[in-house]
């Protein structure tokens, strides 16, 4: 994968490459070392203890946040499929629109695409098993990793930490009969749909309030992870926009499109000639894109508006068009093109628009780390010392 790629997809705030970034390389690791540095105040047993659960609790429930729903839905995927249906038929076309809907694109494509309008004559004929099945994945891909991160996991590592101090006090008692005592200083490690793991990030705060072990450690993980949850998903759309808008004022140059799609040379060069044909109305897109399936157009819709065709080029009448976010993508095209050309050198203003976009991106990754790995854990330890009078996390006293 190149780094244009790769700024692309840490850039996209609705998708998991900037949560793993954020949870996996730069929050978990520092809030490791705050934790250690927070309960060592206490006593080096104390941090020890609270390092290995934080580690076990972080790293595991990242690995079950991230990776769940993708593996659940797979599975669920493979299910439905034996049971004679495709899953990839979208049940927001059970809707019938002016534009697109179940029985109108069975009878729109049932000479162009006749084997996806064979998953849809199924899909409807069966609808309410159809959209059973739909229900009992979303209920596997999110109530199971809920389960798992919530519930099962928390009290699996209380009972490790639990055996392990029931360990820690028995050597010491032997430590008072001269037998040499070593302190446990290892850690563990074990390492979707973006809206899916919000879910099961609700599912999370939930499930690790019911299993805390005092009201005082529930109190702390409610707060935490109802922060997380603003921090994680909220936030950095919010902070995106913002410093995009900031850039056009300070900079001049507009940074709105994806920065692997400024540096794209035959989008330039389109610029240049004009020759990037779009509809002038969002009534008209789901037409254009029937009708110009090879267009310029249609194949940016494709790659970054989540449009899917057919190996024929046939638009693919299982899935829903999200005609809004096109209408947006053609508006932002139009205005960097404006800018670009304004510019009187679209190369340079289109380098310029890179580099300023990446900064952005890595700017909003670095606040949003710092909030979350940072300031925080920092605010949460403040508040404990206010509340509860202590240092040490209130699960461990």
């Amino acid at each position: 994968m190149s780094l244009i790629n790769i700024i692309s997809a840490v850039g996209n705030n609705r998708g998991i490459a900037p949560l793993f970034v954020r949870d996996c390389c730069i929050e978990i690791p520092a809030k490791l070392g705050l934790t250690y540095n927070q309960n060592l105040k206490d006593s080096k047993q104390m941090a020890n203890n609270a390092v290995r659960e934080r580690f076990i609790d972080e790293y595991g429930t990242s690995a079950i946040w991230m990776g769940g729903p993708i593996v659940l839905g797979s599975l669920c995927n493979k299910v439905i499929k034996k049971c004679g249906y495709n899953a990839g038929v979208n049940m927001s076309l059970f809707k019938e629109r002016k534009d697109q809907g179940i029985k109108l694109n069975i009878e729109k494509f049932k000479d162009k695409a006749p084997e996806a309008v064979e998953d849809l004559k199924k899909a409807l004929k069966n609808r309410s098993k159809y959209q059973n099945f739909q229900a009992g994945k979303f209920a596997v891909t999110t109530l199971i990793p809920i389960a798992l991160m919530g519930f099962i996991l928390p009290k699996l590592n209380f009972k490790l930490t639990e055996k392990i101090r029931k360990q820690q006090e028995s050597k010491k008692e032997a430590n008072a009969n001269n037998i040499s005592f070593k302190g446990i200083a290892s850690t563990m490690a074990n390492m979707s749909n973006v809206n899916k793991m919000a879910v099961t990030d609700g599912g999370l705060t939930i499930g690790r309030v019911w299993t805390g072990r005092n009201r005082y450690e529930q109190m702390e993980l409610g707060f935490k992870n109802s922060m997380m949850m603003f921090l994680n998903f909220v936030f950095p759309i919010y902070l995106a926009k913002g410093l995009d808008k900031l850039s056009m004022k300070l900079f001049k140059t507009n940074v709105n499109l994806d920065p692997k799609l400024m540096n794209n040379e035959d989008f330039l060069n389109s610029i240049k000639a004009g020759d990037i044909k779009t509809p002038k109305k969002r009534e008209n897109i789901i037409d254009f894109l029937d009708k110009n399936p090879n267009s310029k157009f249609s194949k940016l819709c494709e790659e970054y508006c989540g449009v899917k065709y057919l190996k024929n080029r046939i638009r693919d009448p299982r899935e829903f068009v999200d005609t809004k976010k096109i209408y947006n993508f053609i508006k932002e095209i139009e205005k960097f093109s404006t800018e670009a050309k304004r510019s009187n050198n679209i190369n340079k203003y289109a380098k310029k628009a890179v580099r300023i976009k990446s900064a952005n991106i890595a700017a909003n990754v670095g606040i949003s780390s710092f909030l979350l790995a940072v300031a925080l854990p920092e605010l949460i330890f403040f508040l404990r010392k206010k509340v509860t009078g202590s240092d040490a996390e209130p699960g461990l006293r």
